[in-house]
């Protein structure tokens, strides 16, 4: 997959040349790897946002971001997400 990055929003590209335009809500390191939380950047109601995990990884020098196809890692890097975000609120005023 190729990946333009802007702001917080990115293109990717699949393999069939399909771009897809998301927003990334986090970054994350679990086990010495990058996952980014990511949902598309047209989704205008919380009801339509629907939340992807991918794994970023480096080929041929390039970001290419890949699907997390184990069930256990995908559970354990999203609870390390959620614990993130969760640490993110806390620090914010009351």
């Amino acid at each position: 997959m190729e990946q333009q990055y802007g702001d917080d929003i990115i293109t990717i590209t699949d393999e069939d040349g399909v771009e897809y335009e998301l927003e990334v809500l986090a970054r994350v390191t679990y086990e010495d790897a990058e996952y980014l939380a990511l949902t598309p950047a047209d989704a205008q109601e919380a009801e339509e946002m629907e939340v992807s995990i991918l794994k970023a990884v480096e080929e041929d020098g390039e970001e290419v971001l890949l699907a997390v196809e184990d069930d256990q890692e995908l559970e354990n890097v999203y609870n390390a997400l959620m614990d993130l975000l969760y640490e993110e609120d806390e620090g914010l005023p009351s």
